[in-house]
Order: structure tokens, then C-alpha cells, then sequence
């Protein structure tokens, strides 16, 4: 089993068919090219000094193609943590989803949910706001993510106005660097406002498409999925079948070697071939549109 990693392999070695398919299940993160470009850009922003025009990053691309699995991995790097000559609490990144709609005074909430600070709905919006920035300074945050940015776009042109004009303030206000993410249309959304968007250097996510990159992405899927036989998913037949059943995004393609690792383990096959793919319980993401208009 020359094709695993040494803790897949170890898993396969002590695991029954049932605890391996749980751990199938369980998160994957493949550092690909393009994640750990933007991992360094995210770390550069991170470690940005304060100056009066803080740099930004606009992270595009389509739904289920990887943004806020990169995202919650880069968050989850910079932890909290307690300062060890000032035994003071210290948050470089916070991550938060933005509101269904364009809403200041939800999105400040989220801010004190992922801070663990209580509010009352009946504190005026004023207030709530300085002590965001009171928090957020105290914990020296260093990083605003802003998952879902399109949600914007659901309000009026007013509310759309009033929430990026908050995004500008907390901006220059605590100095820190703000990340927005969304899909294809949080780019409009940004652009509604000429001064912001200028702020913003754009990342794009695209689609995946059969290339080397590619291919030394499935090898890498490959090293971490608990099958005793090698798949050789890398051959032409297979990855082009799982890239047209997927339609180039990564959480597609996650999904589909997730199913057909578990039908391998279940029948036994214990490798992944065009049979198993042909097999396994799943309907690709155009598909799942057609049947809900029909």
C-alpha cells in the first residue's frame, strides 16, 4: 500500500471497514497551488503594519469551488490566544458570515457572536458599534473575513450603500485589513461603491479544468483515502469522468471520491474505477437545478 500516506495506511491498519468510513467522511484539506498562493497573500495582509489605507482582498469564485474551506483553514491557523507578557487575549483573524441582507446592525452582531460577547436587541446601533471597535481593538485583530459578501446585493441600493460604507469605516477606524468572499456577483457587489472597490485586490477561484494542477490534486486525494488498492485516479479515463461529473469545483470533486471510497470499502473492490464512479448515490450540480425547474 505504497500509494497512502503513513497515517492512512496506519488508519487502514487499525481501522474497521465502519471507522474507515467515518473518517471518509470527516474534513479533507488539500493544500493545492493556488490555496497556499492565497494562504501567503492572506498571512502578508495578516502581518500588514498599520497604515491610513489598509490593503484589502476580494476572494471570487463559484458556489462549492473552495472559498470558505480556505478561508475557515487560514482562521482557524490564527487562533486566539492569551499574550504572554500582557496575559491579554490576542485574535488576529476573525472570520464571519455576512447577513442575508445587507443589515448593520446583524452584522455587528455576528462580530460580538464570534467574539463570545453578549448584546441585547435593544442597544442602539450607535453603541453597539463603538464597542465592536472597542472589542475588536482590545483583541488587536489584525483580519476581518467577510464569508458571503454577495448577500449585498439582496438589499436596497440604500442599504447596500450604508453597509459598504460600515465595511469603510471599520476599515480606517481599527486599521486592520478586510477580506470579503463570495461568488461571481460579490465582485458587483464591491463595485457599487467606486472608492471601496479600489481598496480591493481581487483573487479569483476558477473552476477546475484537466491540467497537471489538476492531476497532482487527485494524486494528493489519492495519499489520503483509506483504500488498501490503489486507484490510479490520475489516469486519463478516470479524472476526466470525475472532473465532468463535478464540473471543475472542489467540493464536487471532494464529494464524488468521498461517495466512491465508500462504495469500494462497502463492496469490498477497495479502489476506485469507472464502475465504482458509475455507481455511487450522486447527481452533479446541473442536474440538481434541472430537477427542481421540472
Amino acid at each position: 500500500m505504497k500509494h497512502l500516506h503513513d497515517k492512512t495506511l496506519e488508519n487502514i491498519l487499525n481501522y474497521s471497514d465502519k471507522e474507515r468510513i467515518l473518517s471518509v467522511k470527516k474534513f479533507k484539506w488539500i493544500g493545492y497551488t493556488n490555496a497556499i498562493k492565497i494562504h501567503k497573500k492572506l498571512e502578508d495582509l495578516r502581518d500588514y503594519p498599520k497604515t491610513l489605507r489598509m490593503p484589502n482582498l476580494l476572494l471570487i469564485g463559484d458556489s462549492n469551488n473552495g472559498k470558505t474551506v480556505l478561508l475557515n483553514k487560514f482562521a482557524e491557523n490564527n487562533n486566539s490566544f492569551v499574550d504572554e507578557n500582557t496575559q491579554e487575549l490576542i485574535l488576529p483573524v476573525l472570520m464571519v458570515q455576512a447577513p442575508p441582507d445587507p443589515d448593520e446592525k446583524r452584522f455587528y452582531n455576528s462580530i460580538l457572536e464570534g467574539l463570545f460577547a453578549p448584546y441585547k436587541n435593544s442597544e442602539k446601533i450607535e453603541a453597539r458599534q463603538q464597542r465592536v471597535i472597542h472589542l475588536l481593538k482590545k483583541v488587536n485583530l489584525k483580519v476581518l473575513i467577510i464569508d458571503e459578501i454577495h448577500h449585498l446585493l439582496a438589499g436596497t441600493t440604500s442599504k447596500q450603500r450604508t453597509f459598504l460604507n460600515v465595511i469603510k469605516y471599520l476599515s480606517n477606524e481599527l486599521k486592520i485589513s478586510i477580506v470579503c468572499s463570495g461568488t461571481r456577483e460579490a465582485f458587483n457587489a464591491i463595485q457599487t461603491d467606486p472608492q471601496l472597490a479600489n481598496r480591493f485586490e481581487p483573487k479569483i477561484l476558477s473552476k477546475w479544468q484537466f491540467d497537471e494542477e489538476y492531476l497532482r490534486l487527485l494524486a494528493s486525494f489519492e495519499k489520503i483515502l483509506p483504500l488498501k488498492e490503489p486507484s490510479h485516479l490520475i489516469e486519463r479515463s478516470l479524472a476526466n469522468t470525475i472532473l465532468i461529473k463535478s464540473e471543475g469545483l472542489l467540493g464536487e470533486i471532494s464529494k464524488i471520491l468521498e461517495l466512491s471510497t465508500i462504495l469500494a470499502i462497502e463492496t469490498g473492490i477497495e479502489k476506485i474505477n469507472k464502475n465504482i464512479l458509475d455507481n455511487i448515490d450522486y447527481i452533479s450540480p446541473s442536474d440538481r437545478k434541472k430537477m427542481i425547474f421540472r
